[in-house]
């Protein structure tokens, strides 16, 4: 047996091992209906090839060439995030509905992606020269979020399916590692550059991973970037084309990094304006005008992930502080405004809202 089919089939091991220890994702507030219709959302676009965005530099008429063949794993879904994104949502939903009526078309779609010819592929082209920004950090933090996922699904095929993206996984963590320390600045927008968004992200999966080092560089990095951060100006957003808040990314990825008792201390300081009554509006949910418009429908996304980094900043406060109920009357208020939306009736929309929708409604941000 080749070296590396040994190591793979050892990878694999390990990680039914792990998952087979693993606590299951906590119980959904999301229906078999809701599932169903998010499912095929992603089922829809995964190996979609058209219309695509391809964001990248050509480095020789080589790389002029389809989607499918410079990215063979995740090519579908207008862009490289959203297709890898849309591998999530699906793993997300067959680790809740394993019985579910998408199951088999799921784990056929994924099982056409996720093969070693793929995955190698993927490597060889992150890897060349004068791609070291590639889909950074918003894509890969997406990509170890599929993989923690794999990781912790109790299932065969998942965990022959993470074994299979190890390379590509442990890629990504590479340039992640090379990167933080030379970032000199935090990245405070709200699209795909925010870097709070994908830091807890991968923070995520470093736990699940047990990378103890990613988990020291983002605490290093955390220090550095939002430590003494005071009153965000969260009033000013959201700007025009917003799917993250700035604000409650931040901290959102800073209840990760700190205990409650800090915590709770620092966002009176970086947030003063939580209310500490209920019923008192602090935060109205953005308003989409064109939802055929795939840069204004970004606010569909924005109230989604506002719903989920309110719960999850309530959920790194004590328990009884008395800025909890308000967080999460807030973030019901978002999630009330957005999931309705979550149509797939616009492609601009569809390729991507199922996986916000599905991020909240499954409650990753409590698990």
């Amino acid at each position: 047996m080749a070296r590396k089919t040994i190591v793979s089939a050892i990878f694999a091991v390990i990680l039914a091992a792990c998952a087979a220890q693993a606590e299951p994702p906590p119980p959904p507030s999301l229906d078999m209906a809701a599932a169903t219709r998010f499912a095929n959302l992603a089922l829809t676009c995964l190996h979609q090839e058209y219309p695509n965005h391809v964001s990248l530099t050509l480095l020789s008429e080589d790389d002029a060439r389809p989607p499918h063949v410079l990215t063979p794993a995740f090519y579908g879904c207008l862009d490289w995030h959203s297709d890898v994104h849309g591998h999530w949502l699906l793993v997300r939903l067959l680790r809740l509905y394993p019985d579910a009526p998408f199951a088999a078309q799921a784990r056929a779609e994924i099982a056409n992606s996720l093969t070693p010819e793929n995955i190698a592929a993927e490597v060889a082209f992150m890897s060349k020269d004068g791609r070291a920004s590639f889909e950074r950090p918003y894509g890969l933090g997406w990509l170890l979020r599929l993989s923690a996922e794999l990781r912790q699904w109790n299932d065969p095929q998942g965990q022959q399916w993470a074994a299979t993206l190890q390379p590509l996984e442990t890629e990504v963590a590479r340039r992640v590692k090379a990167w933080l320390p030379k970032l000199r600045y935090p990245i405070r927008i709200g699209e795909h550059n925010q870097t709070a968004f994908s830091f807890g992200q991968i923070w995520d999966w470093a736990e699940v991973a047990g990378d103890a080092e990613m988990k020291t560089l983002l605490t290093e990095t955390a220090k550095r970037f939002y430590w003494n951060d005071r009153s965000c100006p969260i009033q000013y957003e959201p700007n025009g084309e917003d799917f993250l808040s700035p604000c409650l990314g931040e901290a959102d990825f800073m209840r990760r990094v700190m205990d409650r008792k800090s915590y709770g201390k620092w966002l009176a300081e970086f947030l003063p304006m939580i209310p500490k009554e209920p019923g008192k509006e602090w935060l109205k949910p953005g308003v989409v005008t064109d939802r055929s418009d795939p840069k204004l429908a970004h606010i569909d996304g924005l109230n989604l992930s506002r719903a989920w980094m309110l719960q999850g900043i309530a959920q790194g406060l004590e328990p009884n502080d008395r800025r909890i109920r308000a967080l999460l009357e807030t973030a019901a208020t978002h999630r009330n405004e957005a999931l309705p939306n979550v149509t797939g009736e616009h492609y601009e929309g569809g390729h991507w809202l199922g996986t916000f929708a599905v991020y909240l409604e499954s409650q990753v941000e409590r698990s």
